[in-house]
């Protein structure tokens, strides 16, 4: 994909799903990806995956350069947290923009959050990450992880302009690494990558998703 498509387009909602029916394993037990608990919660969903996501994950750490690895922020997010938070966003986008049309407030909520129905997370089949160095002191990518457009002046965008060169070189570090294993990046979040869901899908052109929506056991 050349273009942004954002996770709104009815193109990706009209992908179809054969989910592989692999497992959702837990990225903590593993244990040589660092995690961060910035969105840790009580059950621990956050740092689930499905296996394959993980096994590429550690694939694309082996090949980073010495001493710098991922840190692991998100994984697996319940379908009814990932509503609760593109609800928030979209409220919050309703009340600053009161004369923005419903599809236009949909659109601009899918830059930061999916739509609950399509959502990577909620597949197991996205990670939110960065880079840090041996002793876990982040790199400079420019924003934080999650920062929104609002905040951050479009930075978030993994191609964004207004990021300087460390971040921008240690940005294509990542990407880099990520792609190589066969993840695909979501161009307004540079941390956010996933494999094997309908984004997915559209950026490589397969017939269909492997892994959809589904709740934790």
């Amino acid at each position: 994909m050349h273009e942004i498509v954002l996770m709104s387009d009815p193109r990706i909602a009209a992908i179809p799903v054969v989910d592989c029916g692999e497992a959702l394993v837990d990225v903590r037990i593993e244990g040589s990806i660092a995690i961060d608990p910035r969105r840790a919660d009580h059950s621990g969903a956050f740092a689930h995956l499905r296996d394959g996501v993980l096994t590429r994950l550690l694939e694309a750490q082996r090949l980073l350069p010495e001493g710098i690895r991922l840190l692991f922020i998100e994984g697996y997010r319940p379908p009814a947290l990932q509503r609760e938070y593109f609800e928030r966003y979209a409220g919050e986008l309703r009340l600053a923009n009161p004369d923005w049309p419903p599809a236009r407030v949909r659109e601009a909520a899918s830059r930061y959050v999916s739509p609950p129905e399509i959502a990577p997370h909620s597949a197991g089949a996205a990670v939110d990450l960065t880079l840090v160095t041996a002793h876990v002191r982040e790199l400079d990518m420019g924003t934080h992880v999650n920062a929104n457009p609002e905040e951050s002046h479009g930075a978030c965008c993994t191609d964004a302009d207004n990021v300087d060169s460390e971040a921008r070189a240690n940005r294509r570090m990542l990407s880099g690494a990520l792609t190589a294993v066969g993840l695909v990046n979501y161009p307004t979040e540079w941390w956010h990558w996933s494999f094997g869901d309908r984004y997915w899908a559209l950026a490589t052109e397969a017939d269909h998703a492997v892994y959809g929506p589904r709740e934790l056991p």
